[in-house]
């Protein structure tokens, strides 16, 4: 009976002590049962009591989700380069306009939005015939785009570190493309021993997927520049073997690859 009781007296100190102290979790999931002595701009300092208390250890604040002080109140925190607090005074989306689409036929405008740090959407409308009409062929239709963009993560990591700009950097994005147009299509032939000129209207569609490797420029948190290429596969319904689609290049009765590029210039918003 009495070594049941110190038993139960020594359990219930060891448990009274363990819920005193500090906890400390892990983005591994474990839990640290400590006592948090000094929380720095990199690193949090702590005691082991059972281990030694003169003995200070310390571990990164990119490798803790939270702190549960002894008196309940709660700390947490966020990887200093891909926590969203990190960027929260930075602007997270942004309008663009391909610059020489113009000279091609088309105007096309893009909006991209931030999902995460290193990551984002971006969706893009194109108004065929809103250009340049370089082979008088009355262009008229449109097409879209959508593609996630993940941008490059350094190559090895120091203790606070950050992206200058959540929006950039290198970047890789696979991209879904679909084009819908019409064109006037003008065509000889014989009536008898007379030549004539036709001309006839044809509808077109084509559908293609690129991976597309670009770069992006942020100026001031207000400006940027997005310079790309990709390339990919694709299909194509038309009257006349046409090459290029508006939104891409390629797709025609010799290969199914297709390719994009461009520059697009745009405004950041809140």
């Amino acid at each position: 009976m009495k070594k049941l009781l110190l038993g139960s007296i020594a359990f219930f100190c060891a448990f009274y002590q363990l819920n005193a102290q500090d906890r400390i979790l892990k983005t591994n999931q474990d839990t640290i049962h400590c006592i948090v002595k000094e929380i720095n701009t990199d690193e949090v300092k702590y005691i082991l009591p059972e281990t030694s208390s003169s003995i200070l250890f310390g571990i990164d604040k990119n490798d803790i989700i939270k702190i549960i002080l002894e008196n309940g109140k709660e700390l947490s925190f966020s990887h200093s380069l891909y926590g969203a607090k990190t960027y929260e005074n930075q602007k997270k989306h942004a309008i663009k306009l391909n610059f020489l689409a113009p000279l091609t036929g088309n105007t096309t405008i893009s909006y991209e939005r931030l999902i995460r740090p290193s990551r984002s959407w971006e969706a893009s409308l194109g108004i065929i015939g809103l250009g340049v009409d370089n082979n008088d062929e009355n262009p008229r239709g449109a097409f879209a785009k959508f593609g996630i963009k993940y941008i490059k993560n350094p190559d090895f990591y120091l203790k606070g570190m950050r992206y200058a700009h959540v929006l950039k950097g290198t970047y890789v994005k696979p991209e879904l493309c679909f084009s819908v147009y019409s064109l006037d299509n003008s065509y000889d032939y014989y009536w008898g021993s007379m030549l004539s000129t036709r001309d006839e209207r044809y509808t077109n569609w084509a559908i293609a997927f690129n991976i597309v490797v670009g770069k992006q420029y942020v100026f001031n948190d207000n400006f940027l520049l997005d310079f790309y290429i990709g390339a990919g596969y694709g299909y194509r319904h038309d009257h006349d073997d046409e090459v290029y689609h508006y939104g891409f290049l390629g797709a025609d009765s010799d290969t199914p690859l297709t390719i994009t590029a461009g520059l697009k210039i745009g405004l950041l918003l809140k």
